[in-house]
Parts: structure tokens; C-alpha cells; sequence
């Protein structure tokens, strides 16, 4: 998949959505309901009510890019239903869209080196 940096901030809309919405009526959602602006470069992650689909909208620079997903056989590990947002890191980003359970993801511990060598 195309994605950008790992630098990014992805952020998830922790609430369904109505998946007949494009780019600009995410856009939208994310300016009047979320109240976040749609174009600083953040991932905006949107799920579906069935669970088995989801959706990325983030500005590259140039236009807002959508990418949809729908896993066949299983459906997304998301957090609980309520409003409000929450933020992924890019590992746990990636196992959920991968269809795994990205809440076991953790980031490692590093104490960075007292000298070099």
C-alpha cells in the first residue's frame, strides 16, 4: 500500500461512519464533527458499522487521498463504540490494517546508548 512516512499521525474516528461518504464528506466529518483540520497531513481512519471495512483519508500535499478496505472473512479489531478520537501508532496502524489485533502491538522500550563506541 502507498503510505506515507512513519513520521505521520494516524488518527482513528472511534465512532461508525456512513461509507457512502467520499472525500469530501469526510473531509467534512473530520472539520465539523471531529473538529480537526483535514489538511495537516494526519490520517484519518474511518470504520464502517459492520466492522469489516474501513477507510483513510489524509492530505499528500497535492489532494486528499481516500483508501478503502474490506477484509473478507473477518472483521477489524476496533475500539469501543463512542465519539471522540484516539491515535495509532504506525505498527499498530499496519496490524490493523492487516486484519490483526493491533491492541497487542507495543512499542519496545529503547534507553538510548550512554557512549559510543
Amino acid at each position: 500500500m502507498i503510505f506515507p512516512s512513519h513520521r505521520v499521525r494516524i488518527v482513528v474516528a472511534t465512532k461508525p461512519v456512513d461509507f457512502r461518504k467520499g472525500h469530501d464528506g469526510l473531509a467534512a466529518l473530520v472539520k465539523n464533527e471531529l473538529h480537526k483540520d483535514p489538511f495537516t497531513g494526519t490520517v484519518f481512519v474511518f470504520r464502517s458499522k459492520r466492522a469489516d471495512r474501513l477507510k483513510l483519508l489524509y492530505w499528500d500535499g497535492t489532494g486528499l487521498v481516500m483508501a478503502y478496505k474490506r477484509l473478507e472473512e473477518t472483521t477489524f479489531a476496533w475500539p469501543a463504540i463512542r465519539n471522540g478520537l484516539m491515535s495509532l501508532n504506525h505498527a499498530q496502524f499496519e496490524a490493523l490494517f492487516a486484519g490483526l489485533d493491533w491492541r497487542k502491538v507495543k512499542a519496545l522500550a529503547v534507553r538510548p546508548p550512554t557512549a559510543a563506541e
